[in-house]
Order: structure tokens, then sequence, then C-alpha cells
């Protein structure tokens, strides 16, 4: 009766996570195509501003602090095996996964730089072909390449305007005075060529260099380098489509302990009392973790090292 109690309160978490996690893609879609600066709150607790404000709060804190959720999934297990060992797993757990995801968003960050750069040229090459000066023609596309370094958040729900130029990072304000009062363009776009994921500004100051320079068209250059990014952007999601299959590999890979413990519960073996309980069930644990640990490690450093390449 316990196991059966224990069953329901999971899945009655995992069902709450689930309301508090999922979003309502119509409600936003309609907010989008017809936006009311007041739009009216669709939800009860809306109305009162001390618990709209605690409910964004908690969804805020839910979506930027992924990483303890391992907490109640280690006392869940703690309850459930009778042990404190899932305890000290799951604070093991959280820097760990702290440190994954970190990596994974700073990877699609720096894709999103990446694209942002790609749309920057594009821009400026419009801007250009439209008789802009090059100077003017840059500050239109940067005002115009508001792109993706972060999703900003506010009061009620509402998303932030992000300024110009913001996903440049620190050169942002030197690369807006060179544009603005006709500065040295190419070295403010070389210094923010620093920033991770903007390695093709490198690429569109030494084009701004040849024209200046050589009277070179600028418009040509840019156009070449943008059709370049789109390219090399091309071929890594390529690589990564077909890299799909061996990571979904290594993903099954490391569910099927988790599979065989569900399965003996599920035939009454009560594989976490042996595991947690009896010295030989401790001693294949300790070494079932390394050998897991070791796998995941040796797996994903094959498919990341197909992904360098």
């Amino acid at each position: 009766m316990s196991l059966q109690a224990a069953h329901m309160a999971a899945l009655c978490a995992g069902s709450a996570v689930w309301l508090a996690m999922m979003r309502d893609p119509g409600g936003r879609r309609a907010r989008v195509l017809f936006a009311d600066p007041r739009p009216e709150p669709h939800r009860p607790w809306d109305r009162l501003p001390g618990a709209s404000k605690a409910w964004n709060g908690w969804k805020r804190s839910v979506r930027t602090r992924r990483e303890w959720w391992c907490v109640p999934v280690a006392v869940l297990l703690a309850v459930v095996g009778g042990s404190v060992l899932p305890l000290a797993a799951g604070a093991v757990a959280v820097p760990l996964v702290r440190r994954w995801l970190r990596r994974r968003d700073e990877r699609r960050k720096r894709e999103r730089r990446a694209d942002a750069v790609a749309a920057l040229c594009g821009a400026v090459v419009g801007e250009l072909r439209a008789g802009q000066e090059p100077g003017q023609a840059l500050l239109v596309a940067l005002r115009d390449c508001v792109v993706e370094g972060s999703e900003p958040f506010t009061e009620g729900g509402a998303r932030a305007t992000a300024r110009p130029g913001a996903w440049l990072g620190d050169a942002e304000a030197a690369v807006l005075a060179a544009a603005r009062f006709g500065g040295d363009v190419p070295t403010a776009l070389r210094q923010a060529a620093e920033g991770s994921g903007l390695e093709g500004l490198a690429g569109m100051a030494v084009c701004w260099r040849v024209a200046a320079d050589g009277g070179a068209g600028l418009a040509t250059g840019l156009d070449r380098l943008e059709t370049a990014l789109r390219e090399d952007r091309r071929q890594r999601e390529a690589l990564r489509a077909q890299l799909s299959g061996a990571w979904s590999t290594v993903v099954v890979l490391a569910l099927l302990p988790v599979a065989g413990l569900g399965l003996g519960t599920a035939l009454g073996a009560e594989p976490l009392r042996v595991l947690l309980h009896t010295p030989g069930g401790l001693v294949c644990l300790a070494v079932g973790g390394v050998l897991e640990a070791a796998g995941l490690f040796w797996a994903c450093r094959i498919v990341r090292g197909g992904e360098a390449t």
C-alpha cells in the first residue's frame, strides 16, 4: 500500500510540474496579433498584484533554476528506498546539471548571435543598395537586428524590448558610436568579433576596411560574407542532423538502468531495497554508477568530436 501511495505522489508531482511549465501558445499568438497595451488578466489571481507578482516570480525561478528539480526527485527516491544515498546523489547532481544547462544555453546563445551577424550583413546590404551611407546603413541594420541574446521579463508576463545592438556585448557602445559619428568602424567591429558567436564580424570589418581604403563595393563584399555565414550554418545543421541518431543511442543507453529498475519494481523484486540496503547491492550500485558515468563520458566525447570536426 505504501508503494502505491508513493507512486500516486510521484504522479501528482509530475502533473503539477507539467501544468506549471506548460505554456498557452494560442493566447500568446492572440496577444501578438492583437496587441493591447492593457491586456485583461486571464487568471483569477492576476487581479491581485501581490499574487500575480509571486506567481510570475515562481515561474521565473522554475525556468532559470531547473537544476534544483534534482532535489525533489532525490527526496522521492530516498522516501521510496528508505535510504539517504539518493539525497547525496541529488546533492551531487545539482552542480553537474547546472553546468550542463549553462553549457547548452551558452551554445544556443552563440548560435543565435552567429545568425544575427548573418542577418546584420544582409540588412546592411539592403540599406546600402537603397542609397544609405555606410554608417547610417549600419545603424539602421543594428536597429532592425534586435535579436535573441536573451528574453527579458517584466511584471505581468510582458516581454521587455531589447535595445539595438545589445547582442554585441561589451563592444556595443563602440560600434554604435563609430557608426553614428564617423569613427573607426572596422576597429570597433573587430573588437566586437572577440565575443562568443560574433566571429563573423571580423569578416565584416575586413570588408569595411577594404571598401574604405581601396574603393571596393562594400555591398558586394557583405553579400558574399552573408552567403558564406549562412552556408556554414547550413553545414552545421546538416552535421547535427546526421549525429542525432548517435545522440539518441547515447540517451537510450543512459536510460537502460532506470528502465531495469522500473521493470524490477513492477515484477516485485524490490531492486531499490537490494541496492540500498545490502552489501552486495551497494557494491553493484557503486560499480554500475562508475561504469555508467564512464560510458556516458566516452560516448559524449565521441559525438562531440564528430561535431567539432
